[in-house]
């Protein structure tokens, strides 16, 4: 990580080798379209080694990764007006009726975006509400509210 922050291509390269399959998931799991993600990951890629000498601790470029990689995520779902104001209550955005099982991935598809998101860094990459915070700018409370509808969303839609 030190020589990569110090502008060594092939030390950054090394962490991309390294990394690429985790922010490519994270954000498969938040797009929804798996072409769109892999473009939202190289973009992650180029903002990172742009911001790398910003780091101080080597031992935190895994979560500051992440973090680059959701706001990467936010600009784009702003752009394609994706997102509601997390202000906003999001019931605004109600999935269709669900019927019979259906599988994670497609539940979590028709969660609204700021859930998903939300959801998907509590669950699926084990990051605090804090975290979730941070990352997002969101306040603490809408993050632990978009879990917890969204959660509750996913517990209904695929219970048997």
């Amino acid at each position: 990580m030190m020589l990569a922050a110090l502008g060594d291509e092939r030390a950054f390269a090394e962490l991309v080798r390294r990394r690429q399959g985790s922010i490519r998931g994270l954000l498969r799991k938040l797009c929804r379209d798996a072409t769109l993600a892999d473009d939202l990951a190289q973009e992650t890629f180029v903002q990172a080694w742009r911001m790398l000498s910003q780091l101080r601790q080597a031992g935190a470029f895994g979560g500051w990764l992440k973090q680059v990689a959701v706001r990467i995520w936010l600009q784009h779902a702003r752009r394609a007006k994706l997102l509601l104001d997390p202000l906003e209550d999001a019931e605004a955005i109600t999935a269709p009726d669900v019927t019979g099982a259906i599988d994670l991935q497609r539940a979590l598809d028709r969660l609204n975006p700021p859930q998903r998101l939300c959801v998907v860094l509590s669950y699926g990459e084990g990051l605090s509400h804090g975290e979730i915070a941070d990352a997002t700018g969101w306040p603490l409370g809408t993050v632990k509210s978009h879990v917890a509808r969204g959660g509750a969303r996913l517990k209904e839609w695929l219970k048997p």
